[in-house]
């Protein structure tokens, strides 16, 4: 069984208010290609579909080509996506039982009633059954009425909710099990601030979105989506594949790809990973202007300047942008220093919760509670 794993393709996402629309478009005409050579039995997109809620319409024709592509070019491979934190999950889960007759499977809506359970995809090969379980993105809040809540009758944490909806299914370790989700997992004993996130997450205050990664142990392979550079977390086989393109200044330099997961009989798995070439790469160019100009590219580019002298801001700034057409921004590195520089220095590094906690002083457990409610809500819609 040969599978496709993909994520996070944030259809729609602008770059410094550039769209990207044209750069997503050619990234997945080359995943149609690479899947033409490469005939998968299964192509897994783990979550975040789109950047937006409500995408444009544009993003949604993008998506739609992606689709009808692929079906048309490898009709027998099989589809399963979920949603992820940036989609709207009723959007994705539209059509779903007519869809899932083609060979489609969009779930966006994770189990809602007590008697519902976690999508199950089965496929067939020559070593047996493989079981995909499709589980979208899901908040405390959107299922208590299959988890429950604590004793107080509050929900339980993203850690508890994620649990209790895995261990409630009937997986059978006999078989070869493939979890498709979109969350932050964290290896047992691993810190948070530890993981090196990319400007592009939305990240929640305090992390409370964290999830232990020893349920995943349940299943063969953990096909993750949520973190936007490649990871594992703390086993080969359970691991994120990044985003196919880059989403922001902090993945220059990274390569994207597709993994590639080969299942043989049971215990016996293979990975890869395709290389993925954009139409743009992103990159930081930093030194002295001239310096900079000798480095002129079509790329996105921020330029880091580094001249210790004044500069022409007119002059330097068309020079800057002729050099470099698809130009992000431009940063002054200087070692002038206001004495406001230490003063602020504290306040700088704090979080959102931090900073309103240090502005609103005394609040109890429920304020704060309440707060982090409010920041994370914010952060999300953003």
């Amino acid at each position: 069984m040969k599978f496709f794993h993909l994520s996070d393709l944030h259809i729609g996402l602008k770059l410094f208010n550039r769209d990207l629309l044209e750069d997503q478009q050619y990234i997945l005409k080359q995943i149609v290609e690479i899947a033409i050579e490469e005939q998968p039995d299964a192509i897994v997109i783990a979550g975040d579909i789109y950047d937006k809620a409500v995408p444009s319409a544009e993003a949604v024709a993008v998506f739609d080509e992606f689709i009808a592509n692929l079906t048309t070019a490898v009709p027998d491979t099989v589809i399963m996506m979920i949603s992820g934190n940036h989609d709207s999950a009723p959007r994705v889960n539209v059509f779903r039982s007519v869809l899932s007759k083609q060979n489609i499977y969009m779930i966006g809506i994770a189990p809602q009633q007590p008697d519902e359970h976690i999508e199950k995809v089965t496929m067939q090969d020559a070593y047996g059954t493989v079981n995909f379980y499709l589980l979208p993105f899901v908040k405390p809040s959107m299922v208590k009425s299959v988890v429950g809540t604590d004793e107080n009758g509050n929900n339980f944490s993203y850690h508890e909710t994620v649990h209790k909806l895995i261990e409630r299914e009937s997986i059978d370790s006999s078989e070869r099990n493939v979890l498709v989700s979109h969350q932050f997992y964290l290896p047992k004993g691993t810190d948070s601030d530890s993981i090196e996130r990319m400007d592009s997450e939305i990240r929640t205050v305090g992390n409370i979105d964290e999830v232990s990664a020893d349920i995943l142990h349940k299943f063969d392979y953990a096909a993750l989506g949520h973190i936007h550079k490649p990871m594992k977390v703390g086993s080969e086989y359970y691991r994120y594949c990044g985003t196919p393109l880059a989403c922001s200044v902090s993945e220059a330099g990274q390569q994207k790809g597709i993994v590639v997961v080969e299942m043989q009989e049971k215990g016996s798995i293979l990975t890869d990973v395709i290389p993925l070439e954009p139409l743009h790469q992103v990159r930081v160019v930093k030194g002295e202007l001239e310096e900079v100009l000798k480095q002129s590219c079509n790329d996105y580019v921020t330029v880091i300047l580094t001249d210790k002298v004044d500069l022409n801001v007119i002059d330097m700034q068309d020079r800057i942008r002729n050099a470099f057409p698809n130009l992000l921004e431009i940063r002054r590195e200087t070692l002038r220093k206001t004495d406001y520089s230490k003063k602020f220095a504290a306040e700088k590094n704090l979080d959102p919760f931090e900073l309103c906690c240090s502005f609103l002083k005394e609040m109890d457990d429920s304020e704060k509670e309440l707060l982090r409610d409010v920041i994370n809500t914010v952060q999300e819609v953003q």
